[in-house]
């Protein structure tokens, strides 16, 4: 369908339009900022990046995202500057902060409520250049959701500047990850947490990239006047004019803009946007016509200029880029949400978009009754799967939900979506039949105490019960091997990457003894004891009290877009760093999300 920015979307109360009359269960989130406080400690020695099969090294850098700039090409690497050198403030400034309210190139990030996933020292004394490496390298999406999740927060994280490296390179880094994860309004509040003055000419870059993944244009005006001194690329002479005419000076926009067809700095579709950004600002006297015809690639500037303006995109224009875009328009607020829903499913199922925030979508679509048919019968159908007044019509919603025609294959976002609604539903004999979809939803949430009551109904060897073993937040559980036996004849069925996984996500756990871990390991073929330099720098950041770079290292051993790409193997050591990191409640929930999807 066409991206059609035409009304902003209201702000919504959806919780309280879906969720009136449940009962207050107390129930929060697993993962809500994050565990542990883990302690800095001597950094492996850096090794290559790894890629999702154990033994194998990257030997190119991962595939551009669509180019920042006008014009039709590969998307530029950033920059590199000299480190740990930043450039000259006096260059800069156009007016002096006060000593009060500069900020430390020493310690970069957006502060958080509460706990942190980790904290000020998560990168430990792991070398900045190997970490800014792998980040370069990983090529997302990840399979996991909850892997996506933790790896977002440790990005945003306000945590020291590792050593090696200058501080707003580091923050562009990071923000350029989160754009190719999909992350646009995450990766645009790294690169505003360094102030303007530190800028480096990678920064300016990357918070190019991320005003337009945002579409919002005016984020450029801060930075213009100093990124014309450090840098001649043709987007920021663009953005001088565009400034201008939305600061109120049509006449110079005018002028500006004029020049730079002159030169041609932007020529065709990509200075009719800019020219329509500029008409848009007090004053503005340019009425513009954006039309499509003979354009074949959406570009960054194309995006972000067309969401600036609320100017249409053709649906065959997002079909020449990758998912990651259309998380940018699922996080974009001035698109409706009849028309934000075609991305938001897929956002929430990669990790970009939560329960809650799924929710709120449909709530304005129920409440506003815009949108197709289909659509507006999904939003009726989770309003009845949260507020149906008996249990049967609840679950009778929530299957109608998960089995929808024409979902993908693991009917992920339609698991997200009901995870509050099957919280709620208390265990009965009549819902066994149930029990797996109910525990597998409420986890996508990371509502693990809820799914645990479901533990005495759960069927032997079930689907169910092997999530409960994995979900189970209690630290001191254990297990024998004839679990994973029974698994493997009911559950799994016989499949053996299935028993594989849930026997990978028990070891890493440490919730089965040596003993039976060797044992089911023979028995299923499961090489827990193989290496290789990614096994060997993973397991050595965990036992560094590194947390921010296990879960990067995590992400670089599962960077596939599917389930079926990661070795069971891999999910072993993931699973087993992030619990010695003391992330063990992203383990939990990354070894259950891995049954679950097989």
């Amino acid at each position: 369908m066409k991206i059609s920015p035409t009304k902003v979307a209201i702000p919504v109360l959806a919780i309280a339009l879906l969720a009136s009359g449940l009962p207050a269960t107390g129930q929060e989130s697993l993962l809500p900022e994050g565990f542990g406080d883990p302690a800095p400690a001597p950094a492996p020695t850096p090794v290559p990046a790894a890629t999702p099969r154990p033994g194998a090294v990257p030997t190119a850098a991962p595939s551009p995202i669509i180019q920042p700039l006008p014009g039709v090409g590969p998307s530029p690497t950033p920059t590199p500057t000299a480190s740990p050198t930043p450039l000259d403030p006096s260059e800069l400034l156009r007016y002096e902060l006060p000593e009060s309210a500069k900020r430390s190139l020493l310690i970069v990030g957006v502060p958080t409520r509460g706990s942190a996933v980790v904290d000020a020292s998560g990168w430990g004394d792991a070398d900045g250049r190997f970490l800014q490496t792998l980040m370069r390298r990983l090529d997302a999406p990840v399979a996991s959701r909850w892997l996506h999740i933790g790896l977002r927060r440790v990005l945003l994280a306000q945590t020291d500047t590792p050593t090696s490296v200058n501080g707003a390179d580091f923050a562009a880094e990071r923000a350029w990850l989160l754009i190719r994860m999909g992350e646009s309004t995450a990766a645009r509040s790294v690169t505003q947490a360094v102030d303007v003055e530190n800028y480096t000419p990678k920064l300016y870059q990357i918070a190019m990239q991320t005003q337009l993944a945002t579409g919002d244009a005016g984020g450029l005006c801060p930075l213009v006047g100093t990124a014309r001194e450090v840098s001649n690329e043709r987007g920021w002479v663009m953005a001088q004019a565009m400034c201008a005419g939305l600061g109120g000076n049509p006449d110079e926009a005018g002028r500006l803009a004029d020049a730079a067809r002159r030169q041609r700095v932007a020529t065709g579709i990509d200075y009719v946007l800019a020219e329509k950004v500029v008409g848009s600002g007090a004053g503005g006297r340019r009425a513009v016509t954006v039309e499509w015809d003979g354009v074949t690639q959406l570009t960054a500037w194309r995006y972000g200029l067309a969401m600036a303006t609320a100017s249409e995109i053709p649906e065959d224009m997002m079909r020449t880029v990758g998912g990651h875009v259309g998380h940018w328009s699922a996080l974009s607020p001035v698109i409706a949400p009849e028309s934000r829903v075609v991305f938001a499913e897929p956002a929430a199922r990669a990790g970009v978009l939560s329960n809650a925030a799924l929710i709120d979508l449909y709530a304005a679509i129920d409440e506003s009754g815009e949108g197709t048919s289909g659509i507006r019968t999904v939003a009726r159908d989770l309003r009845t799967a949260y507020v149906a007044q008996n249990a049967a019509d609840r679950i009778a919603a929530m299957r109608t939900l998960w089995d929808e025609p024409g979902l993908p294959g693991d009917n992920w976002s339609r698991m997200i979506l009901t995870a509050r609604a099957a919280s709620q539903l208390p265990p009965s004999a009549e819902l066994v039949g149930d029990a797996d979809r109910l525990i597998a939803s409420m986890l996508t949430a990371g509502l693990d105490r809820a799914a645990m009551r479901w533990r005495g109904t759960a069927a032997q060897g079930s689907l169910g019960q092997a999530l409960l073993a994995l979900a189970d937040p209690n630290p001191r559980v254990r297990f024998s091997g004839d679990l994973v036996d029974a698994y493997n004849g009911t559950g799994a069925a016989g499949d053996a990457r299935r028993t594989q996984l849930f026997l990978a996500g028990l070891a890493g756990l440490g919730r089965l003894s040596e003993g039976d871990i060797e044992s089911a390991a023979q028995s299923y073929d499961l090489a827990v004891g193989a290496e290789n330099s990614w096994t060997r720098a993973i397991a050595q950041a965990a036992q560094n009290g590194e947390p921010a770079t296990v879960m990067l290292l995590a992400g670089t051993g599962m960077q596939t877009p599917d389930w079926r790409g990661v070795p069971p193997e891999t999910l072993f050591h993931i699973v087993s760093a992030l619990r010695v990191a003391g992330l063990e409640g992203y383990a939990r929930m990354i070894a259950a999300e891995a049954l679950s999807r097989s």
